[in-house]
């Protein structure tokens, strides 16, 4: 197992506050069914509150049947996982999520734990992989990744 540089934990710590911007900003999207899914490829793995997905078209199937989203990133940590050049990613990532048009948006009846309209405390737990199929970085550029696995969870 190779030994991780300070340079090495910089460049993804950089890389993991580029995907997190990234990944949130396409997320709460209007085109995000068609955009999200690019994040993945076919062997990737969505474990959505305990619910399982597979690859692109199970990231498809899923962010097609909720509603739209609005999320408040509070926190995010990256661990870089040593064995590659550059490593893969753990990255770590909680907030605050809305779907649909949040608590005003929702008729008086709405239960208190529906999906749609209440803000959500969650946890998502990423592991990025280096893209094989993107052109090479020069030595300090952050790398192209893609998720090989994501599992989010509300907690609150």
């Amino acid at each position: 197992m190779s030994t991780l540089t300070q340079n090495d934990i910089e460049i993804a710590t950089r890389a993991a506050e580029n995907f997190t911007r990234l990944y949130y900003t396409t997320y709460d999207s209007p085109t995000r069914i068609d955009d999200l899914p690019n994040f993945y490829r076919a062997n990737s793995a969505l474990t959505w509150n305990g619910r399982p997905f597979e690859g692109v078209e199970g990231v498809r199937e899923l962010v097609s049947g909720i509603p739209v989203t609005k999320h408040e990133v509070q926190s995010f940590d990256c661990h870089p996982i040593p064995g590659s050049q550059p490593p893969s990613l753990l990255v770590t990532v909680s907030g605050i999520v809305t779907h649909g048009k949040g608590p005003s948006g929702n008729p008086a009846n709405t239960p208190r734990h529906a999906v749609d309209g209440h803000p959500r405390v969650f946890s998502q737990t990423f592991v990025l992989a280096p893209d094989p199929n993107a052109p090479p970085t020069k030595s300090g550029e952050v790398a192209k990744y893609y998720i090989t696995a994501d599992a989010l969870r509300f907690v609150g």
